[in-house]
């Protein structure tokens, strides 16, 4: 069982959890966050689903886990970092209904010898994409975004 890391920070500046284009390898981490991070982590987000996008996923509550990366933003840049996240990710405001994607809180579980979970910002469906995901999206049954992934790869409809 995880704990909840007694040192979170407070809401207005929680690391980021990112699960697609932002990993590590993929074509917008360094665009993104190349200088902007202090540190990178490998986490994972529970009770979640990854479903395939067009080049780039969605996650949505559910019953799964989703694999990715926790991002700190480096000293003096998380209002930067966090204005192009938001815009890399259209989101526009706490429901507004032109998001893709909305920014939430959530508990990120950090594997290691003593596991332990912290409060982060991931970027969920917004909901008009979600109900289109759960009625016709491909979900990516290992929750991890591979890019280069063969089509008809390990997903399940």
């Amino acid at each position: 069982m995880s704990t909840l890391d007694p040192g979170s920070p407070p809401t207005d500046e929680l690391p980021f959890f990112v699960y697609g284009t932002l990993l590590p390898g993929e074509p917008n981490h360094d665009l993104f966050l190349s200088g902007r991070t202090s540190g990178e982590r490998a986490a994972v987000l529970p009770r979640a689903l990854l479903y395939d996008g067009p080049g780039y996923p969605y996650a949505i509550d559910g019953h799964g886990r989703v694999h990715g990366t926790l991002l700190t933003a480096a000293p003096g840049v998380y209002g930067e970092l966090l204005g192009l996240l938001d815009h890399l990710e259209e989101y526009l405001g706490p429901g507004h209904p032109r998001n893709l994607y909305e920014r939430v809180v959530r508990e990120v579980e950090l594997p290691g010898e003593e596991p332990w979970a912290t409060r982060a910002w991931v970027y969920l469906a917004a909901a008009a994409v979600t109900r289109s995901l759960r009625a016709s999206g491909s979900v990516i049954a290992e929750g991890r975004w591979v890019t280069g992934r063969p089509p008809g790869g390990p997903r399940t409809p």
